[in-house]
């Protein structure tokens, strides 16, 4: 499927969900969603009370004028909380310092109170970040967000795991913890 070429030929293997379970998510999942165009590829899930960016890709030849923007706008015209992942800026990778920008330019905060991290199948430990936007002008709590990360993991992350992965991709009781 090119879409999902698209997005292998951008995002690391370790953040890539196996083609299979995006597909079976976007024919039977009714909370989980597949926009593209030729300038870009969202996928989303959208619950009753927030929204969950799974993987958003802006063409490189279109990346800087705007659409990622307009995309963002589009969903916060929805009036939810949205939540993403974000990986953790390293400055020998131009592309994690970009996206970082983008979504604090979007008005995106990072919840700084929630660890994010987990480990492959290889046992190869991964952290992101959880960035976050609230038409409440981010006066939620970071619980609520986390509540709301753990809904994502068990929903999508987590969707037929035994059938794809033959484990819990994402168990939020081991990946997700407030710090203290």
């Amino acid at each position: 499927m090119e879409w999902y070429d698209r997005l292998t030929e951008y995002f690391p293997e370790h953040e890539m969900k196996n083609m299979g379970q995006m597909q079976a998510l976007i024919n039977e999942k009714d909370i989980y969603h597949k926009e593209e165009t030729d300038d870009y590829l969202l996928l989303y899930a959208e619950f009753p009370t927030f929204l969950f960016i799974d993987y958003l890709l802006v063409d490189s030849v279109t990346r800087g004028k705007g659409i990622g923007t307009s995309i963002i706008n589009k969903l916060k015209a929805k009036g939810k909380d949205i939540l993403l992942e974000v990986e953790p800026v390293d400055r020998e990778d131009e592309d994690t310092v970009k996206r970082v920008h983008f979504y604090r330019k979007n008005g995106f905060v990072k919840a700084d109170k929630i660890q994010y991290q987990w480990s492959d199948e290889n046992g190869e430990e991964f952290e992101m970040n959880i960035y976050y936007w609230s038409p409440d002008n981010h006066k939620v709590p970071q619980e609520v967000i986390l509540k709301k990360m753990i809904k994502a993991c068990q929903e999508i992350h987590n969707f037929r795991f035994t059938q794809y992965y033959g484990r819990m991709v994402a168990n939020p009781e081991e990946v997700l913890h407030l710090k203290h």
